[in-house]
């Protein structure tokens, strides 16, 4: 073997490491500037509103249930402006839930008075379902979330919003109807699981 192919073979042998130390850690969202809102340790402090079986199972928060006609939500107690905010989900095929941001009144929670980005694969008319922005921003062709973990990323900063499911931009938005307010979680139908929720603020 000549010296040329030793060090091609040498290089070949160390690229995959290479590539998998230059990924970051899934833990980056706990890491400088991120606040933590749920993780496997706590189901964080959120307010009620509506009425849903939300529960900790194995460090997951899950909803599969409501005892009223009434939409369920957990809303946090802060409210954001200009953020990322990291949401880690499963949803059963016939969820309907969503992760609210800026909700303009916390106690009426809705895809009227906050964004909606959308988890609702069985949705009558698609363009507004999963990984939407309910109302605001269409997707096409929407993406399945059903039947396994997903991830959000949804950022904010003033007039523009953007969100990202699976690492795929899905919808972005420039529209200043709602500038800042809590963050809520959604329980309408099925089966819906929390395991991680990061966010940071950004500077305006």
């Amino acid at each position: 073997m000549n010296r040329k192919t030793i060090v091609l073979a040498i290089g070949l042998a160390i690229a995959p490491f290479t590539v998998l130390h230059s990924v970051p850690p899934a833990a980056a969202q706990s890491g400088e500037g991120w606040v933590t809102l749920l993780d496997d340790k706590t189901i964080g402090d959120w307010n009620r509103v509506g009425d849903a079986n939300w529960r900790s199972e194995e460090g997951v928060l899950v909803a599969d249930k409501r005892s009223s006609k009434d939409f369920a939500y957990l809303v946090s107690k802060n409210s954001y402006k200009d953020f990322v905010l990291h949401v880690e989900f499963w949803a059963s095929d016939d969820a309907n839930s969503g992760v609210f941001i800026r909700c303009s009144d916390a106690g009426n929670i809705a895809d009227r008075t906050c964004y909606e980005a959308n988890i609702f694969d069985g949705r009558k008319d698609q363009s507004y379902g999963t990984a939407a922005i309910t109302h605001f921003a269409e997707v096409n062709p929407m993406p399945k979330a059903g039947g396994k973990w997903n991830t959000y990323e949804i950022t904010a900063k003033g007039r523009h919003m953007t969100v990202v499911l699976n690492g795929q931009k899905t919808v972005e938005l420039r529209n200043a109807l709602f500038a800042e307010g809590p963050v809520a979680l959604q329980h309408a139908a099925g089966t819906i699981k929390f395991r991680k929720i990061a966010i940071k603020p950004l500077q305006p």
